[in-house]
C-alpha cells in the first residue's frame, strides 16, 4: 500500500503539471495568433504592393512620356 503522506504529494504534483501544461496551451495559442496576425499586417499587404507599385509605375511613365519629359 502507498503511504497517503506520499499519495498526497503525487496528487499534488499532478495538479501542477496539469497547470503547467494549461499555461503552456494558452501560450502557444497565444504565439499562433501573434504570427496569424504579424501575417495579416505585414505579407498581405507586402504582396499587395508587388502588384500595386508595378501599375503605379506604369502609370507614372505614362504620364511622363505624355508630357514630353
Amino acid at each position: 500500500m502507498i503511504d497517503p503522506e506520499l499519495a498526497a504529494k503525487l496528487e499534488e504534483i499532478g495538479a501542477k503539471a496539469d497547470r503547467a501544461y494549461h499555461a503552456a496551451e494558452t501560450v502557444r495559442k497565444y504565439l499562433f495568433w501573434t504570427g496569424v496576425v504579424t501575417v495579416a499586417l505585414v505579407v498581405i499587404p507586402l504582396i499587395g504592393l508587388a502588384f500595386a507599385i508595378p501599375q503605379f509605375i506604369s502609370t507614372y511613365t505614362t504620364t511622363l512620356n505624355g508630357l514630353g519629359i
